[in-house]
């Protein structure tokens, strides 16, 4: 059985964190690191065709949710938090509505329970053009993919996924060709009847339109008991954009 990769810092009650797509776990680590201090064992973790874990085909929701499960069984994890970002927010959410005995707390960050149509397809067609048979330096990479992505902190969130192949071939870290083509999958809504009673907490922000004021409903029907808050001054990467409001908003709920 092959498992995911993960990060364990601290000790305490069990904290997994679950990256978006085209993320790592790597871009939580210091949060993960605070949380730590706060008394959890925090699981900074690479889904399947991200970070450092194991390439597949095989790529939906459902197998992320397996991927988790055994990841908790093998390191004996009960009474979880998490928290979900993004696609990893979806992932949070269907583990949540299919194994509720297993979650203490469920923190979603701005992403809702809906369809969403495709939408990378830009950054998806940047980095299918680098050519890193030519490319030997993450600044050409970055000067390649400013043709298509002109935001600067995307690029930077995107180019974290690069390392040396070998001594002399840079390459991404993350499964390209098996992502370019679920696009489909990432937008896909948790399913319907599917509802979890459960202490839950949706963090927004205030600069994204992933979860607008029309959403409420939808996440009331799938989580009767959420609560829905805002980070300010932050777009979609809100624990990247505002960290200090992000961990304080989510520590309040996390330690209550």
């Amino acid at each position: 059985m092959r498992t995911l990769k993960s990060k364990i810092i601290g000790k305490g009650k069990p904290l997994l964190i679950l990256h978006g797509f085209l993320g790592m776990s790597d871009n939580w680590k210091t949060l993960g690191t605070k949380y730590a201090e706060a008394g959890f064992e925090v699981h900074l973790i690479d889904l399947r065709n991200h970070g450092r874990s194991f390439h597949s085909e095989d790529f939906s929701y459902e197998v992320m949710v397996d991927d988790i499960l055994n990841y908790c069984d093998l390191n004996n994890l009960e009474d979880i938090n998490i928290i979900g970002h993004s696609m990893g927010g979806k992932v949070a959410m269907l583990l949540a509505v299919t194994q509720p005995e297993l979650i203490k707390r469920l923190l979603v960050a701005d992403i809702a329970p809906k369809y969403y149509p495709p939408h990378h397809q830009d950054i998806l067609n940047g980095l299918n053009a680098l050519d890193f048979d030519k490319i030997t330096s993450r600044t050409e990479a970055d000067e390649q993919l400013s043709d298509y992505i002109s935001d600067w902190g995307t690029r930077q969130f995107l180019l974290k996924n690069l390392y040396w192949k070998t001594k002399e071939t840079l390459a991404f870290r993350f499964n390209l060709s098996v992502l370019s083509n679920a696009q489909e999958e990432i937008g896909e809504p948790l399913p319907s009847q599917k509802s979890f009673n459960g202490k839950t907490l949706f963090l927004r922000g205030s600069k994204s339109e992933y979860i607008s004021p029309n959403d409420t409903d939808i996440i009331h029907t799938h989580f009767p008991n959420a609560k829905i808050e805002t980070v300010e001054n932050a777009g979609h990467w809100l624990h990247a954009e505002n960290p200090k409001q992000f961990f304080e908003k989510s520590l309040h709920f996390l330690s209550r």
